[in-house]
Parts: structure tokens; sequence; C-alpha cells
């Protein structure tokens, strides 16, 4: 685009949305903005849905970002409750026939919930507010709750209904929780959380059916039933009602490596929905993570007011469960070799306090930390630096790798 644009358009309310909202404020941007989002809701952070907000520390009002009166302060139309259902070029056709168009077009409207086949409708899943306001509510009455799925969602969810004296069972198809993200050795770490805090987690276990909302059939033969059951299995890219849009929605949106939307003039996408080009891995690669997504608004913000964008940050990930924060600095799925650089988990000694580093042809790509936040923050440079594998075990507590 040769001109910065007048009116920029924003498809999703959520924390991808109103951060590309605030850049564009931030950076100078005077013209109109519009946001539009499918929910009622003013725009509110997602992570405490399933930690402060399921657990009752935090009421569902805390978790708002800003409410109508401060989203006013930015100067933006506000279309709530209106879900989009078309792009022709940078014009947004909407559900109730109405449609907005725009010089820009930034697109951020994230993941919905992936179901299993078959799946009742009794059968909950975990991704807005008032879901979690919903299972909140249900954890007073239930005495059992069937969790399918132990990755960070799974684990939070687990967690806050076991300290609330629901027994918890947990079904995973993978050998060990989250074992794509952390790879097999790291990913039982995770597990150790469960089994130690006194949950059912049964790796290796697949669903072959649902008998009905309460009960599931597994592949040996067996029943399992509960109370509740939820599905927590991951998200799909929000692009069906990009179909005619004659995009690439492959896996997401198809974006080059600042986000400006292939195949498409004028149009940006951001966070979870976004495939952003990536040259470490070389291909489109989502990160349905806080910090990429902010971090990538900042981005598309530069992008369409013609300005420089900032240098790429590490990626950052967190979970808080079973009373601790486990974070995730960099690429971890990119690893060749594992180190434990704190604490002795790897070597069956106690979950918190350790801290493993990733790396890849002997350069450090990743580290996980559990419970071990001012250990960890240390490694945040180093994987920016693509320091040595001998200078990071300098810096460490270990001298041996693990293998990996």
């Amino acid at each position: 685009m040769s001109q910065i644009p007048e009116h920029v358009v924003v498809v999703g309310a959520g924390l991808g949305g109103l951060r590309t909202v605030e850049a564009l404020r931030t950076r100078g941007h005077v013209g109109r903005i519009t946001l539009v989002g499918a929910e009622v809701h003013a725009p509110y952070d997602r992570p405490p849905l399933s930690k402060q907000i399921l657990s009752g520390t935090w009421e569902p009002a805390k978790a708002t970002f800003r409410d109508e009166e401060a989203l006013a302060a930015l100067d933006v139309t506000m279309v709530f409750g209106k879900r989009a259902v078309g792009l022709d070029g940078t014009t947004v056709a909407l559900e109730d026939g109405t449609s907005i168009t725009g010089d820009a077009v930034v697109l951020a409207t994230g993941v919905t919930a992936r179901t299993l086949p078959g799946q009742p409708a009794g059968v909950v899943t975990l991704r807005t507010l008032d879901d979690a306001i919903a299972l909140r509510g249900a954890f007073d009455s239930l005495s059992s709750l069937l969790i399918v799925g132990a990755g960070f969602i799974g684990a939070e969810v687990a967690w806050a209904a076991h300290s609330k004296g629901v027994r918890v069972t947990v079904l995973e198809a993978l050998p060990v929780p989250v074992e794509r993200a952390l790879g097999r050795q790291v990913g039982a770490l995770a597990g150790r959380l469960f089994t130690e805090a006194g949950i059912d987690l049964r790796c290796d276990t697949r669903i072959t059916r649902f008998v009905d909302e309460r009960t599931v059939e597994l592949s040996d033969g067996s029943t399992l039933a509960a109370d509740l059951v939820l599905v927590g299995i991951g998200s799909l890219p929000d692009v069906g009602w990009l179909d005619g849009a004659g995009l690439d929605t492959t896996d997401g949106v198809a974006c080059d490596a600042d986000g400006r939307v292939r195949g498409a003039s004028g149009v940006w996408a951001v966070g979870d929905i976004a495939a952003w080009w990536d040259e470490s891995r070389g291909r489109f690669h989502r990160n349905e993570h806080w910090t990429t997504t902010v971090d990538q608004t900042q981005v598309v913000a530069a992008g369409i007011l013609g300005e420089e964008p900032p240098a790429p940050a590490v990626p950052y990930v967190w979970s808080d469960q079973f009373g601790m924060k486990i974070q995730t600095f960099g690429r971890t799925d990119l690893a060749d070799e594992i180190a434990q650089l704190h604490g002795t988990g790897l070597a069956g000694g106690p979950v918190k306090g350790t801290v493993v580093g990733y790396f890849a042809a002997g350069v450090l790509v990743g580290a996980v930390g559990f419970g071990a936040p001012a250990k960890l923050v240390r490694y945040r440079a180093m994987i920016a630096d693509g320091a040595s594998r001998e200078t990071v075990l300098a810096q460490s507590d270990a001298s041996a790798a693990v293998g990996g």
C-alpha cells in the first residue's frame, strides 16, 4: 500500500484485535477504526478463563481489557455481537446482511475449540467467557469430571476442579502430555504433575466413541463415565468465514513474515488465526500464544502505517497449574537435543525447580522452566543471541546433557 489507510477495520475483538487498535493509536493513527466482534462482551483476556476465573479467585469482569467507556477513549467504532461471514477485498460482510469497507483490514478472529467426531451437545469445551462461567458454576454440583486432552487447558481445568474436591480423570492419546511442544522426556515431567497431585492421568488412551454425553468408550472396549465430560484437544483457526475470499487458509491465514496476507491487498492477520512465514522453520506457522499475538500486533500496526517493524521477539508461553508457573521461551520444537540446566526433575527429582534447555545443532533454541522463573529468565537473551551449548551450560547447574 502506497498510502496510509484512513479507515482500518479490525475483525475479531479479542486480544489480537484490541491490541492492534491500541498499537495503531499509540503510533499516531488518527483515522477511523472499526472493531468487529462476534461476542457481545467487551474484549477480554482468555488465559484467566482456565485459571483465575475457573478457580473463583477472579470475577469475570476482572478479565475485561477495556470496558466500553475505555474503548470509546480509543475513538473506535464498536460492532459487537455480529459475526463476520465474508471478505471481499477490504469489505467485511456481517451476519445481519450489512457490510463494512475499510482501506485496510486486520483479521484477528482467532480459533474455535476442536471437537471430536460424534461429540454430544452436553459435552463441554472451554474457549469463551461464557464457557468458563458455566463450567465454574458446574463445579459446585460435580463429584467427577472426565477431561479429554492433557494439554495446558486440560491441565489447568484439572487442577482447578481437583482443588475444589472434584474427582478428575484425564485421557491423553499421546504417551505423555504436551509431547509435541516439550518432547517425550519433558512431557513426562508435565505428566508427573497430574499424578503427584492425585489426578488419574491415562496416557496412550484413545476414545472410540461417545456412548452418551457422560460416557465414553475406550479403544480397549471398556467404558468410562463422569458427571461431566470436557474436551480440551486444541483448537482450529476460525477461517470458515473466509471460504470465498480466495486466500490460503490451509492452516490459518497464510501471511508473509510481517503479517501481510498472501493473495490480498491491504489485508493483514494477527494472532491464532495467522500463519506467518517462519524462516527458521521454512514454512508458514501459527503460534497460538498470548505474547506472540501482542508482538504481532505491533508489527502489523507498523506495516499499516508504513513504519519499520520492531525487532522479532523471543516467543514466550506460560501456564499456571498445580501451584506453579510453567514457562517456555523460544522454539522448543526445533530441538534435536535437550539438557537439564537446573533442578533434578529429569533424574527423578522434584519437578518444581527444573529448567531444561533445548538445542538445535548445538545452539540454544528454547528453554522450559517448572516453577523456576528466576532461573529461567536468564536464557531468554541467550536464545535471542543463539548461544552455544557450552555457553549455556556454563551458566547452568548442569554439566551433562540428557538425550532427547
